[in-house]
């Protein structure tokens, strides 16, 4: 294996495996290492949503961006990555759901973002006809979707390695240092050296990142999900909570996916993660309330992988605040999938324009100091 590089890529996800496919398209020689295989934690096992709706506001841009890019990534990938444009919804219950709806509506109005609309309850129940009786009303965004997130980021890696990028998995980056305006790697393949180090490791982001002498406070976490048997269809769009953790599909062969923030116990000793089961009791109960035709579906299996929290729920992405030529994005706060295609367009664009016209200094490493 060659072990040099112009840029080197570390952390095989959804957001690596795009940042090697928009480098090599623009002529760049990259190496992306992953210690386990593409797509093993977050980016291959999370719930897939392409969503815009109810992001953060410093995300909106990005995100808005990213769809975008979704609306066409057969032409980016070579693959339609299972994307459905199904439309998302955030179902109001109560009054307070309700009220905190229509301030969302009025806040995203205020800054210039039309793809949320308020609905009332006569169209919330023409879009979802089985939900409980008596709930106010929604917000929609009726472009989002869904894809296939372990289709989607191999179909980025192979995209990656058709533009001419090496990807090189069951190799562990184990120190990073600089020589002569070089990184210099130590591997479990040998010394790496390359002119830039991206970082995308996911929950190891942050390793990576305190080597290079900017400790952030991630957290691991192991967010789950749990498939039904196939039920008569239901339910065309994606389905949020407000004050609920709900995240709810129907599938076209019938399965019914429901996630939305539960979370079982990562181990990163062994890198493996597990589901509490008692937290599955509850999301469960959730879903079987405002869908009562769920209440006698069987759940067939569940599931957790490892990603990562910061406290302000919102990623690192952006140079390096203390080394040259290097670039952190991580710590998606389990909402990074839909961004894939955007940061790794970021990335590229940091490493061979020195810029990007997107706004990114809500996301710079350095605001946790």
């Amino acid at each position: 294996m060659k072990l040099s590089a112009d840029v080197l890529i570390v952390g095989g996800g959804i957001q690596g495996c795009s940042a090697a496919l928009f480098l090599a398209r623009r002529g760049a020689d990259v190496l992306l290492v992953e210690k386990n295989s593409v797509g093993r934690h977050a980016s291959g096992v999370n719930a897939g949503g392409v969503r815009r709706l109810l992001r953060d506001s410093a995300e909106v841009p990005l995100s808005v961006e990213a769809m975008k890019i979704w609306h066409g990534i057969g032409d980016l990938v070579g693959a339609d990555c299972g994307f459905k444009v199904s439309g998302q919804v955030a179902v109001a219950a109560d009054a307070a759901e309700w009220d905190e709806l229509g301030a969302r509506a009025a806040r995203m109005a205020a800054l210039g973002w039309s793809h949320e609309e308020l609905i009332g309850p006569d169209e919330l129940y023409d879009v979802l006809p089985a939900l409980v009786p008596g709930c106010l009303g929604g917000l929609i965004a009726r472009q989002d979707g869904f894809a296939s997130p372990y289709h989607t980021t191999m179909a980025f890696r192979a995209a990656a390695i058709r533009a001419g990028a090496r990807v090189v998995e069951g190799v562990r980056a184990t120190g990073f240092r600089r020589q002569a305006g070089y990184w210099q790697v130590a591997s479990s393949a040998g010394v790496l050296e390359a002119r830039v180090l991206v970082n995308t490791g996911g929950a190891w982001g942050g390793a990576v990142a305190e080597a290079l002498g900017e400790a952030v406070p991630l957290v691991p976490s192991a967010p789950m999900m749990m498939v039904t048997a196939p039920v008569p269809g239901f339910c065309e769009p994606v389905v949020l909570g407000v004050h609920r953790a709900l995240s709810f599909k129907q599938a076209q062969n019938g399965t019914v996916l429901i996630g939305g923030g539960h979370l079982g116990v990562p181990d990163m000793g062994t890198e493996t993660s597990s589901v509490d089961l008692r937290k599955l009791v509850t999301s469960a109960r959730t879903v079987a309330e405002l869908f009562p035709v769920m209440r006698a579906a069987p759940i067939v299996r569940t599931w957790s992988g490892i990603e990562s929290r910061l406290p302000d729920g919102i990623p690192v992405i952006g140079p390096s605040g203390t080394e040259p030529d290097a670039f952190h994005a991580f710590g998606f706060s389990h909402h990074g999938f839909q961004l894939g295609p955007v940061v790794g367009r970021i990335l590229s664009e940091l490493v061979l324009d020195g810029g990007t016209d997107l706004p990114l200094h809500p996301f710079r490493i350095g605001r946790f100091r």
